[in-house]
């Protein structure tokens, strides 16, 4: 074995280029069963992040549903989420470019379902009894006006909509009896989030299709439901966390069954529609997955309750889980391993990987494996996080000295993050950069408690977070306290942004399309996040003093932004304020705009681009060379 060469932190080549990064990982999403036949959703970033719906028959035979330039994709909630059901052998789907429902036999051209103008559509079920799709529309044709969410069914050949339910503002996850009489669904009105208080409801369809006798099951406003479901011998399945934790209930009548209490997570934020944690396996079992301290684990449950009998998996995390007869699909992944899609015998425990997020990966002295910390913070509380040391074969810092740290504070602020392999964190470890994960209080994982702790607290217990995060590291030499950076986007850009303008921990920082400015974003921003901050920071009086781009003259270090320009959940005019504001202070500021990008980056060159001008950034601010050439990104004042 070599030596390895002695090289500035930052400053190390390594073989997981930006290209590698942004070309390399195909999202994997949404899988589906039906038969023997196993469906999914991959995100091509090589195709301009074109969602494709791809079926694996029982016969191995693989094949593209949705050709180019189709994308399955829904814009309900601007998140959407679960785009597609199977009806038969066809494929109904949401297509992002009109937002209409199209349907798909493999090797035709897609026809469309509906033709409603300005209307989306989201949470697709067959409702086979009727000849109809039930799904959750979201209509925008009235100008001015908040848009309105609507339960409806839609004919699978006319495309003639009805309405089912209505009244609430938002809903989601309808669900049919196995005998197509009942319909379950959760709605919840502002202020809330669904991860706040939701309720889940259950009518019976009367013979003109119409739903009669609605009444609530469980919820409310401080009780949060995931994922009702039917089991196959027709009881209702949700997930509760009325205990302080997301737990499986069953409903028998009027009576509610904890099936398995426990410190533990089955359930997570709904950001988007459809997400899976457990199913019903032929014989009856429940087969799911569930959280501790942000690990996840799969296992068995018997149908009736009882213990959780774990199945040894190599994953740490699981992001949907569906289930047939015998076996089951999973998308997950570890800190060995990236996302991938993977079959699981429920009889044997074997694991077929059926298709991967990153097609290949570099050698293991390339990659950093993380250590979960738990760490001090305000209050007397504790903290989560993943830490990152540097890892590379070829290389090792200066003797004596502690590497650069970059803070991610993830998005949200009402998310987790996880483990799991990223070659977007190993980009930065194989270069010389420790980094640090945060799972900040408001993260879910952790129980109702950890996350109504950021209620009201926004921008100040997320920033203790990070900040305490960062001390802690550097106290124990992981880290050079005066080479911290913090980074973030969306909701963990505000707290990014937080961090530099209310704290003077941090030398530099990068806010990814990041809030700035709350009664902005609280004006401009799309339905259902627009009382959001409401409950995270309080009444609008705290607005501005919780604001970074009301305090801008306080950012003294420097900072870049990105943002697309076609962003309807943050607004491309929050970081363009923030940089204005520091460039006229002659404050080192670099600002990178993207056409055609929404909230998230999606195509390739665009994620390359990213990755190379926040590395350049970070090179030219803490004086260190890059080891090979980049495109440079303008930064205003920063002197050389």
């Amino acid at each position: 074995m070599s030596e390895k060469i002695t090289a500035p932190y930052g400053a190390w080549t390594s073989p997981i280029s930006a290209a590698m990064v942004a070309a390399g990982s195909t999202p994997l999403s949404f899988p589906a069963i039906d038969g023997r036949s196993i469906y999914w959703i991959e995100g091509r970033a090589s195709e301009g992040g074109r969602n494709v719906i791809v079926r694996l028959s029982e016969d191995g035979a693989r094949a593209d549903l949705t050709p180019a330039p189709w994308n399955a994709r829904s814009r309900v909630h601007e998140y959407g989420g679960r785009a597609y059901v199977i009806v038969d052998d066809c494929v109904y789907f949401s297509h992002y470019a009109d937002n209409q429902i199209y349907r798909v036999r493999h090797g035709d051209t897609p026809q469309a379902v509906t033709r409603g103008v300005k209307r989306r559509y989201a949470d697709l079920v067959n409702d086979r009894r009727r000849n109809r799709l039930i799904a959750v529309r979201e209509d925008h044709s009235e100008p001015g006006v908040e848009a309105v969410n609507r339960l409806v069914a839609i004919g699978l050949h006319g495309g003639e909509e009805t309405i089912l339910a209505e009244g609430c503002d938002f809903y989601a996850s309808p669900r049919l009896s196995p005998d197509g009489r009942q319909l379950a669904w959760l709605s919840w009105n502002h202020p809330n989030m669904p991860w706040d208080g939701c309720e889940l409801w259950l009518a019976t369809f009367d013979e003109t299709g119409q739903l009669a006798d609605q009444k609530k099951i469980v919820g409310g406003e401080s009780e949060s439901i995931f994922q009702p479901e039917w089991s196959p011998d027709g009881y209702l399945h949700f997930v509760s966390d009325r205990s302080g934790w997301w737990n499986l209930h069953r409903a028998d009548g009027e009576h509610i069954t904890p099936l398995c209490p426990i410190a533990a997570e089955f359930g997570r934020a709904q950001w988007q529609f459809g997400m899976t944690m457990y199913g019903f396996a032929g014989d009856g079992g429940i087969i799911c997955t569930c959280m501790r301290d942000g690990v996840f684990d799969v296992a068995r449950l018997d149908g009736r309750g009882g213990k959780l009998m774990p199945i040894n998996t190599p994953y740490t995390d699981v992001q949907d889980i569906v289930v047939g007869d015998d076996f089951a699909v999973l998308v997950a992944g570890s800190a060995a391993r990236p996302y991938e899609l993977a079959q699981l015998d429920l009889q044997s425990g074997g694991i077929e990987v059926l298709a991967q997020s990153v097609a290949a990966l570099p050698a293991v002295g390339y990659l950093s494996t993380p250590r979960t910390l738990r760490f001090p913070t305000t209050n007397g509380e504790t903290a989560h996080a993943f830490y990152y040391p540097p890892a590379n074969a070829d290389f090792a810092g200066p003797a004596n000295e502690a590497p650069p740290l970059i803070v991610i504070s993830h998005g949200g602020p009402t998310g987790m993050t996880t483990s799991t392999l990223k070659l977007s964190t190993q980009f930065w470890a194989s270069r010389g950069f420790a980094v640090l994960d945060v799972n900040y209080r408001g993260s879910v994982g952790f129980g109702r408690k950890y996350r109504d702790a950021l209620n009201g607290g926004w921008g100040i217990v997320d920033v203790d977070d990070c900040e305490q995060g960062a001390r802690f590291v550097s106290s124990q030499n992981l880290a050079n306290p005066e080479r911290l950076i913090i980074r973030g986007a969306s909701a963990g850009g505000f707290t990014t942004l937080c961090a530099l303008a209310f704290r003077n921990t941090f030398k530099a920082g990068a806010s990814h399309f990041g809030v700035a400015d709350l009664a902005s974003l609280a004006a401009d921003t799309h339905k259902f996040e627009s009382r959001y901050e409401i409950r995270l920071v309080g009444n609008a009086t705290l607005y501005a003093e919780r604001s970074p781009a009301q305090h801008a003259e306080r950012i003294s270090c420097p900072m870049i932004f990105f943002q697309g320009l076609d962003d309807k959940v943050v607004p491309p005019a929050q970081s363009q304020m923030m940089a204005d504001a520091l460039r006229s202070r002659g404050v080192p500021v670099a600002y990178v705009t993207y056409e055609g990008e929404g909230h998230g980056f999606r195509k390739a060159e665009n994620i390359q681009r990213t990755l190379e001008a926040e590395w350049y950034f970070y090179s030219r601010v803490f004086g260190f060379a890059l080891p090979e050439e980049i495109a440079s990104v303008a930064i205003d004042n920063l002197k050389t």
